[in-house]
């Protein structure tokens, strides 16, 4: 009969398997998006949606808090192509924005490497700009959003080429302007450069204003499926306050207007982050508005300009748009490497990255590295370990003693108590002493955990065979099955549970989390497995010392 029984429970384990597997593929994998086509030269944006078009009218913010928001031209069709080592870009003449900009270093998915990740993008699915101007009091009222003109509609930095400048130009009643857009080979940020040549009888006095709009799409470079999705939303730098977040909600509820000095203002995504940097040491209002079609909008205006008769000036910020690399966030400005959201636990997820990737840059591969950082950590957490399974080890010796407690006692849960207590204090066990130690460690893979999850280093990075992605689930479902077993082998080592109903409950825990892991990206379940296994090894090596000790006694 068990042996009948056994070939059906592998049985039903086996089919259940292939069922899971075969959901996933229907259903599990997220569809890929279609090959992104770049507009060239002769060819022009379809027209957009009336409801974006409208919104287009909403660009250019105002300079005090009561006045609404300035009108602005609607987008013009024909678009500026610009490809450098890094960014294949848009920008529309209307106002200059940055309409539609593509990571080449950075692939949608393994499965389609030849089609970049498009993280700016105007379209009747998706809006997200970038978007800067002058707004001021004249000669010239128009400037904010402009019919810029180019030399040439496309535009690419060549092999050996450094550094590629993008010049559009616009003249108004004297006033000459050049919106001059930097780009430097192997970097994410660009300059965005104000050149205003006033040939006008009239001082000219102006604002540059700078900023992300977005819609309420969800996160289409988000790719758990564990339930805890990564932040989306708004962020900026304030002096006593160096991130703070500003979400959607946070936005519908009220505008944020702030005085700030430098800082930056930011959007963030899974992975990746947009970011506007004014020039350091400048004054600049800061704020958060909603438009009529629902588009999300933080941005910053500066301190006027002032361009005497004659003259030429020059205002200036810096646009990154890409990958959250914490070392080029943090030199671009302080607080913005804090983007990189970790969560409460920040203070422990940072030394833990710091760690990984001093591994990483010995070893070369993430997966070995993840291997080498959970032998560190249970190094570190030896002492505690070995204090719990000593614990749990003079249980186990003791449960016969405890089971005959149980048979003398029967139902008085009082006498069973106390004789339980005597027992514990002769044998010298606290009967706390086996949970307290792993509770010590939940906040290190809880850490652990947020840094295999955001940080971007981990975005497509194989291991070996069949795990070529750390940061999405083992698509065969091997790991989550090895890290159940495990746990299952770890559980015949600690003492049953005196209460039925708990000992039952402790039984399905492997289940349990086996499903709850399936989905947990693989980087993360390797480590779970790692620390299982050091964590068998270590068991069963002090419950034998305990165990054989007891038998000499």
């Amino acid at each position: 009969m068990d042996i009948k029984r056994s070939i059906l429970l592998v049985a039903l384990a086996i089919v259940a398997y292939l069922m899971v597997l075969q959901w996933n593929q229907d259903y599990g994998q997220a569809a890929l998006p279609s090959p992104v086509q770049q507009t060239t030269a002769d060819e022009t944006l379809p027209s957009l949606p009336e409801g974006q078009q409208a919104a287009a009218t909403q660009d250019i913010p105002s300079l005090n808090a009561d006045a609404p928001a300035a009108e602005s031209a609607q987008p013009s069709g024909q678009l500026i192509e610009v490809q450098t080592d890094v960014f294949n870009l848009h920008i529309d003449p209307k106002g200059g924005d940055i309409v539609s900009l593509s990571l080449r270093e950075y692939p949608v998915s393994q499965q389609r490497p030849d089609v970049p990740f498009r993280l700016f993008e105007r379209s009747g699915e998706r809006t997200y700009l970038a978007q800067s101007g002058l707004i001021g009091d004249g000669p010239d009222q128009a400037s904010g959003r402009p019919l810029y003109q180019s030399a040439k509609q496309r535009y690419e930095m060549t092999e050996g080429q450094d550094r590629l400048v993008v010049d559009l130009t616009y003249q108004a009643e004297g006033v000459e302007y050049i919106k001059r857009f930097t780009f430097e080979r192997g970097d994410y940020d660009l300059g965005v450069s104000y050149l205003v040549n006033n040939q006008s009888g009239e001082p000219w006095t102006g604002h540059l204003f700078g900023q992300l709009k977005r819609d309420s799409s969800g996160d289409p470079s988000s790719s758990t499926a564990t339930g805890t999705a990564t932040y989306l939303g708004a962020a900026m730098w304030l002096p006593d306050e160096p991130y703070r977040k500003i979400s959607m909600d946070d936005m519908d509820e009220q505008a944020v207007r702030e005085q700030v000095e430098g800082g930056w203002v930011a959007w963030l995504q899974h992975y990746f982050v947009t970011a506007w940097i004014p020039q350091e040491g400048s004054v600049n209002q800061v704020q958060t508005r909603k438009d009529n079609q629902g588009n999300y909008i933080i941005g910053f205006t500066g301190e006027a300009v002032t361009v005497a008769p004659g003259q030429q000036g020059e205002l200036s910020a810096t646009l990154y748009a890409g990958p959250k690399i914490q070392e080029e966030l943090e030199a671009l400005s302080p607080g913005l490497r804090l983007t990189v959201d970790y969560g409460f636990l920040w203070f422990l997820a940072q030394p833990i990255f710091w760690l990984l990737e001093n591994i990483h840059d010995l070893l070369g591969n993430w997966g070995w590295s993840i291997i080498v950082l959970t032998i560190l950590i249970k190094l570190a957490f030896f002492p505690l370990s070995a204090a719990s399974y000593r614990s749990m080890a003079r249980m186990r010796a003791v449960s016969p003693k405890m089971q005959a407690l149980k048979e003398q006692y029967g139902d008085d849960r009082q006498k069973m108590s106390q004789a339980m207590m005597e027992l514990y204090k002769k044998e010298k066990i606290n009967p706390l002493g086996g949970c307290l130690p792993i509770l010590v460690q939940m906040p290190v893979f809880l850490a652990l955990y947020w840094v295999l999850l955001e940080s971007v280093e981990m975005r497509q990075a194989p291991w070996m065979f069949w795990i070529t992605d750390l940061s999405v689930k083992d698509p065969f479902f091997i790991l989550p099955i090895i890290m159940g077993a495990t746990m299952f082998i770890q559980q015949q080592l600690n003492p049953t549970p005196p209460d039925p109903m708990q000992a039952r409950v402790m039984k399905l825990m492997p289940i349990i989390f086996t499903f709850f892991f399936l989905w947990f990206p693989a980087g993360l379940v390797l480590y779970w497995v790692v620390n299982n296994v050091l964590s068998i090894a270590q068991q069963w090596y002090i419950t034998r010392q305990i165990e054989g000790s007891a038998k000499k006694a």
